[in-house]
């Protein structure tokens, strides 16, 4: 039987909730992160919107972690700040994130692992022996393993989800292996479901509002693989790398399968190298990393922009620098991204601003990447890398793109490098109706490749790359604006810092500030149009999880003042690993609409 420290209500009633977050802790070689995929899984089944966030230990031996899940029947931006359900495995689980609960929220402990507990906060605590009853459903062959699947049964009676649809994303899951693993996972998971917990309140979710009949949940590396494939990539080469190698692991089963492949590479020159390889021979192609990877690609990507060939690179970034935090978040590569090589070497950086626009992010580097035959950088980041939303699935008859080797005759006045065009990469055995056949090269060169030393040819050339950001510049679309287009201050955030900067914009606004907020998709070159939308606030400030650095400011920030000269422009920063809390930002934000007062 469980044991509890008060009670709360007849285990009859059922409380109707809109938002419900659940934080499971324990150690990395428990399953956790298949539990709570399991759940957020089920809300892509549903109309129900959710976020995860997860921390596992860089090293092999493993260690203490979480999975967190926020299921919600409107719109989820956040993991959550605090959770209302803890489940802890041990007792460094529980003294660990006992902190994380709200004032008056449920824990759910091992009994047979957690002794002591604390009575502060209003928690109610439930001990439930996870492991004894797990060996007891299953049979004492079972050990320890199978006690994730028992907490999910718990958690699916509390919260009353769709035990029926969840018992077949369970059975599609475990179904490829032994029989005898599919029935012991579903034998503990049934006797978590049915396990009476005494006199706690049940729970059930408001329907969800999702009104797409076509609903996916799964994290952004996954929909970043599946953008590149439906962008036309058909080339990658790459080395393995946390938390890039899913990319890799993806890439590598599915492109031999439309025709395409994947190499992994002996390093990370060899990889950027290779596909730059496949760039020249006219296909788009790809290369991805972390931020230790990126660094050791940048010789190679100077070629590149040199020669300007189209290329796509994927940086998934972590925390640095050196080895870093392998596993954490940080979003401090963006300075390398735009200037890491030597020289001037003109390139692009996209950043996507969740797990359905790691997508879309990858059909507009694609798209850019041939427009301006250059290459192009993605920044996603850790956070957006592991974490799953829901979210309406991508029309692929819509945006597949089919790739063709385009090796059309030139015509007599073609020319690779022309002064007064964009250049358009002709692969090789391509006719050159003229008879003068193009040079490629890393050394600066004239209009036909061919190397030159000469000074007027080298400024020219420099314009000439200079002036593809110019023109995608005036392209680019403004960021939207959420909330007014006007006001005292205008929140700009990138990457996965724009879920908790849109909530904590609107948890001001509700407080009755004047702010709004916007995200930049664009951040090399930026919207020539964000000049327009910033002179409507009194402040534009930057949330952004790198360092204040030097001179007080995160990277976009110091890029943006570079950019205006206008000192309204300010720095929300932190660097702690950890996803922005939706309090963090408005605290911050507060401080600055105090100071200007």
């Amino acid at each position: 039987m469980s044991t509890a420290t008060a009670p709360v209500s007849s285990s009859d009633s059922k409380k109707t909730l809109r938002n419900a977050v659940i934080r499971f802790a324990g150690n990395s070689q428990d399953g956790i992160q298949s539990i709570g995929g399991f759940l957020a899984r089920l809300a892509g089944r549903t109309a129900q919107e959710v976020m995860t966030y997860m921390t596992i230990p860089s090293t092999i031996s493993g260690g203490p972690s979480i999975f967190q899940v926020h299921l919600g029947s409107g719109e989820v931006l956040t993991a959550g700040d605090e959770a209302d359900v803890l489940v802890a495995f041990y007792q460094h689980s529980y003294d660990s994130h006992f902190n994380a609960l709200r004032q008056g929220g449920i824990c759910l402990y091992d009994s047979g692992e957690v002794k002591e507990i604390k009575h502060e906060k209003g928690v109610f605590h439930i001990g439930i022996p996870f492991t004894a009853a797990t060996v007891e459903a299953i049979g004492g062959s079972a050990k320890d393993r199978g006690k994730n699947m028992f907490v999910l049964g718990l958690i699916v009676a509390v919260f009353n989800l769709d035990k029926e649809k969840l018992v077949g994303i369970i059975s599609r899951q475990f179904g490829k292996k032994d029989e005898s693993v599919l029935r012991n996972a579903l034998l503990a998971f049934d006797a978590g479901y049915a396990y009476q917990i005494g006199d706690i309140e049940k729970f059930a979710l408001a329907p969800g509002e999702a009104d797409s009949g076509h609903r996916i949940s799964t994290d952004g590396n996954q929909m970043l693989s599946l953008g590149l494939l439906a962008a036309g990539v058909r080339y990658g080469a790459a080395y393995p790398i946390t938390p890039w190698s899913s990319i890799m692991e993806t890439l590598r089963s599915e492109l031999p399968r439309y025709g395409g492949i994947f190499v992994q590479a002996e390093d990370e020159l060899a990889a950027v190298s290779m596909a730059i390889g496949a760039a020249f021979a006219g296909h788009l192609s790809m290369t991805g990393s972390s931020g230790p990877g990126l660094s050791l690609k940048m010789e190679a990507l100077g070629y590149a922009s040199m020669a300007e060939l189209p290329l796509i690179v994927v940086n998934v970034q972590r925390g640095g620098p050196s080895t870093g935090l392998p596993t954490s978040v940080e979003q401090s590569d963006l300075m390398q991204a735009i200037y890491g090589s030597h020289g001037d070497t003109p390139r692009f950086v996209l950043a996507p601003k969740d797990v359905e626009d790691c997508f879309y992010i990858a059909l507009e580097a694609a798209r850019i990447a041939k427009k301006y035959s250059s290459p192009v950088i993605i920044l996603s980041d850790q956070a957006l890398s592991s974490r799953i939303e829901a979210f309406e699935e991508p029309d692929l008859d819509k945006h597949w793109v089919e790739p063709t080797l385009d090796q059309t005759p030139r015509d007599a006045d073609w020319k690779p490098y022309p002064l007064d065009k964009t250049t358009q990469h002709a692969p090789p055995g391509t006719k050159m109706l003229g008879g003068k056949y193009p040079h490629i090269s890393g050394l600066e060169h004239d209009e036909f490749g061919h190397p030159s030393g000469n000074a007027k040819m080298h400024q020219q050339m420099t314009n000439k790359r200079r002036q593809k950001l110019l023109d995608a510049a005036a392209e680019f679309p403004a960021p939207e604006v959420h909330g007014d287009a006007s006001g005292d201050a205008l929140i700009i955030a990138w990457g996965s810092a724009w879920g908790p900067a849109k909530e904590a914009c609107d948890r001001l606004r509700s407080e009755g500030h004047k702010v709004s907020a916007a995200n930049i998709r664009h951040l090399h070159p930026m919207p020539d149009k964000l000049e327009g939308v910033f002179a409507n606030f009194k402040q534009v400030i930057c949330v952004e999880m790198n360092d204040y650095g030097a001179y007080g400011y995160g990277q976009l920030a110091m890029l943006l003042r570079a950019r205006y000269a206008d000192p309204k422009i300010k720095s929300v920063c932190k660097t702690d690993g950890l996803a922005f809390r939706v309090r963090e930002l408005v605290t911050g934000v507060e401080k600055h609409l105090a100071d200007a007062k």
